[in-house]
């Protein structure tokens, strides 16, 4: 069943934030996963949106997504994020 990684952010340094994009492509693909929502527009229709960006990543299992996460390669990015970015992350099963 497919997963996916559900990602609310903002990015109060854009410059360490770039450092993280340009290298964390080929850690997703190497766990079979994909961006299909990535810092596009949005709009709320309900509530409050305390984020400005979100991103959206398909991966074939929840394991697989997990697995991408605690990955060394992975691992040793995500630390420019979290000094770039006040994320929420979330991994969640997909329908059938």
């Amino acid at each position: 069943m497919k997963a996916y990684c559900i990602v609310y952010e903002n990015i109060d340094d854009p410059e360490m934030f770039q450092t993280y994009r340009a290298q964390v492509m080929p850690t997703i693909e190497a766990h079979g996963g994909r961006f299909l929502v990535r810092g596009g527009a949005f709009t709320v229709l309900e509530g409050e949106m305390p984020y400005s960006r979100i991103a959206v990543l398909e991966f074939p299992s929840r394991q697989a997504a997990e697995d991408w996460y605690h990955s060394p390669d992975y691992q040793r990015i995500l630390p420019y994020r979290l000094k770039a970015a006040r994320c929420q992350f979330v991994v969640a099963d997909g329908i059938g």
